[in-house]
């Protein structure tokens, strides 16, 4: 294994209630990769994703994600693991009775910050990195789509993680607004940070070119992929 390795699986196979979502999955992404994950509905993206991010276990072989083994995440240990990652949904997963900045400030409470001003500091900064400078005073139900999903993105860099994890990012937004959460995701990555993302959005793959892994038949194999521009 690559020390450097943000994501490092050998032989890993994930399963559900017995049943074998994908298998024999040899994959290393280092910092500095934006990776798309592409394949048809069920064929194991999202089962992956939460695979990394310690929703599901492995069923064998061997993985590391952001320096924990993921043989050894359970549910007392697993938010040791989610301290070091982003993750961001579908369907955003907001809290809909806070605002946009008690939505982070809950998450920042969650993970240990103390109360004060470093906090303040950090939603404030989060909120203006994802274009929602002036908005952290809205309920989410009063933004947009592409709004709640910035919010989402906004909470996924409140710890400063070196890996974001995007299940379908723009899997409810609108062709326009998919282009700015796009270009969003493309900006995040940079020398100490990464981007896995499962999406259907094959358009995005030339106007945001990175490696692209397909998960076909229970495996997943990486298409000649584009360098990051």
């Amino acid at each position: 294994m690559n020390s450097e390795a943000l994501i490092y699986l050998s032989q890993a196979s994930v399963a559900q209630e017995e049943h074998l979502i994908v298998q024999d999955i040899n994959l290393e992404v280092f910092p500095g990769e934006l990776v798309y994950l592409i394949g048809k509905t069920g064929s194991g993206k999202s089962s992956l994703l939460r695979a990394l991010y310690g929703d599901v276990p492995l069923k064998s072989g061997n993985g590391m994600v952001c320096g924990h083994d993921l043989q050894k995440i359970d549910r007392k240990n697993v938010h040791e693991l989610r301290r070091d990652l982003g993750i961001v949904f579908q369907d955003f997963a907001l809290l809909q009775d806070r605002t946009a900045q008690d939505n982070l400030d809950f998450v920042l409470g969650a993970t240990g910050w103390s109360a004060g001003a470093a906090r303040q500091s950090r939603i404030k900064s989060c909120l203006e990195a994802v274009g929602l400078g002036t908005k952290g005073y809205k309920m989410p139900h009063a933004l947009s789509g592409g709004e709640q999903q910035r919010l989402a993105i906004a909470r996924a860099l409140l710890n400063e993680p070196p890996l974001i994890v995007a299940d379908e990012p723009t899997g409810n937004l609108d062709p326009e607004t998919t282009d700015g959460i796009m270009q969003l995701l493309h900006d995040l990555v940079r020398n100490d940070r990464s981007v896995i993302m499962a999406t259907h959005d094959h358009l995005s793959f030339n106007r945001f070119p990175g490696r692209v892994l397909i998960c076909e038949n229970g495996r997943i194999h990486e298409r000649d992929s584009v360098p990051t521009s």
